[in-house]
């Protein structure tokens, strides 16, 4: 599903589509934010249904806030200085992500931090992908020849 949500994003042409942009890196910030609440869960057990559900909602919620917000962000940026490929973009994105995580924790320590990180890992993903960089390499070329 992940790989699939990826897809579909980098089908659509940056500054095109805000609404579906949006949606998918939602869908993605839910998707994450759900097994992140399902492995906090399982690590501290509740007493009741309830309190999990209770505990995994906002959890969620904010993950999904953040997709949210980088998709929006992202594809609205890239339509103002027409350079729907700037990694400026990305980093403009990463860094509302990271500042709607900061409103999320009620702290102004995590929304600064959180936007240098969160904008500076997202800068470096499109750089990536637009020279090419691969993030695993299959190990072929590690062989030795003796």
């Amino acid at each position: 599903m992940v790989q699939r949500l990826l897809w579909a994003y980098d089908e659509i042409p940056h500054g095109t589509w805000c609404q579906s942009k949006t949606y998918i890196t939602t869908a993605f910030g839910g998707l994450i934010g759900a097994i992140g609440s399902a492995y906090s869960i399982v690590l501290n057990p509740t007493n009741s249904h309830l309190e999990a559900v209770a505990r995994a909602g906002p959890h969620t919620f904010t993950a999904a806030a953040v997709g949210a917000m980088f998709g929006l962000a992202t594809c609205v940026n890239a339509q103002v200085p027409e350079k729907p490929d700037d990694p400026l973009n990305y980093f403009i994105g990463g860094c509302a992500g990271g500042l709607t995580l900061g409103a999320g924790t009620h702290s102004y320590g995590t929304a600064a931090v959180g936007c240098v990180y969160m904008g500076t890992v997202a800068t470096l993903f499109k750089i990536g992908k637009l020279e090419g960089w691969e993030a695993f390499e299959d190990g072929s070329s590690m062989a030795i020849d003796v």
